[in-house]
């Protein structure tokens, strides 16, 4: 498949995002050298991103529980929801981050031009969130979890809105399928408490949460937290895609323990930055027989001796699955540098 050219209206948009970043980075790291300078911050402390907001971000001091408009250091990595930082209080609120720990874990995906982006550091979990309305394509689903595999990150598979689910939905099954591969599964509705379900695989964790727009995300924390401002989408009836609801990545404490991270709802996730030869090890299925082909050089299609098609003609292994993996090898080599996140 031809590669993607972009267009020169999509050339001269991209310089101009590159331009404009450019500026607000030059423009936030003046106004924190200029600080530092002045000698108009206090002394150094602890801290956490609590969300990133154009040339600022919003720390949260664990000293006083207070949130700061704060600007970084040139020379530090671009920050996200989660780092763990050092910083220093300025005047009316503000203050500037100095240095950021070394991270347990980051998400990351590419942006439009195919450049790696964070998304959130510090987490213990991935909760994909899913349901049947929204329909959440299977294949989408194999991504998050590709993603998360190679990002060091347990991923839980969260069926939710199981309220519009019939006994024999084929989402019941798909849910068993992947706990039956080892996936830790929860099966919730957000009309129905979330104490003994939810709560518990939240505590003393670092949370994120990921799935397409209108499964539920936000739905289930403004469950969890009650009067935290989260702002709620509905479904479009003309699409029956869910309407963006966050608009950047948020963290929240939950009352019980452990801390929640709201991203941007993703109608399609990416995994283009990623070697084709590591994909399989996101698929631990078709891994165990990675290896056991005849040929080396196998590519898992109409080989002979093909160890994996063979564990699929015994049962052994979801012939979806391998059409996933195949789909997801395919995009990688689809996309030329340009792909529009919808």
């Amino acid at each position: 498949m031809a590669k993607r050219k972009l267009t020169k209206q999509q050339q001269a948009r991209i310089r101009h995002t590159q331009s404009e970043r450019q500026r607000r980075t030059e423009r936030k790291s003046s106004q924190a050298e200029q600080q530092l300078e002045e000698g108009s911050v206090g002394p150094e402390q602890a801290g956490v991103v609590q969300a990133h907001y154009g040339a600022t971000l919003a720390i949260e001091c664990p000293a006083d529980g207070l949130v700061y408009r704060c600007y970084q250091r040139a020379n530090l990595p671009a920050l996200v929801t989660g780092d763990r930082v050092t910083w220093c209080a300025g005047k009316e609120q503000t203050g500037v981050v100095v240095a950021c720990e070394d991270r347990r874990s980051l998400l990351v995906r590419p942006d439009m031009r195919g450049q790696l982006r964070p998304v959130a550091a510090n987490i213990d979990q991935i909760m994909i969130v899913f349901s049947s309305l929204p329909a959440t394509p299977l294949a989408l689903l194999d991504r998050y979890l590709v993603a998360a595999a190679l990002s060091n990150i347990e991923p839980v598979l969260v069926l939710n809105k199981s309220d519009l689910l019939t006994r024999d939905d084929p989402y019941r099954t798909y849910l068993a399928e992947y706990e039956a591969l080892g996936y830790r599964t929860l099966l919730l509705s957000a009309l129905a408490p979330l104490q003994e379900t939810l709560v518990p695989e939240l505590r003393e964790k670092t949370t994120v949460f990921v799935g397409q727009s209108g499964v539920g995300k936000s739905s289930l924390i403004r469950q969890l937290l009650g009067d935290e401002d989260i702002v709620i989408g509905d479904i479009s009836d003309a699409t029956g895609k869910g309407k963006h609801t966050t608009t950047t990545a948020m963290l929240y404490h939950m009352p019980q323990g452990g801390d929640l991270i709201d991203s941007p709802g993703i109608r399609e996730f990416g995994l283009w930055h990623v070697p084709p030869d590591q994909v399989m090890q996101g698929f631990p299925d078709l891994f165990a027989y990675n290896g056991l082909c005849k040929f080396r050089d196998c590519k898992h299609q109409d080989d002979p001796g093909c160890a994996i098609q063979a564990a699929i003609d015994e049962g052994a292994v979801m012939g979806r699955r391998l059409d996933s993996y195949h789909s997801i090898l395919a995009s990688l080599a689809e996309v030329s540098g340009y792909r529009r996140y919808e």
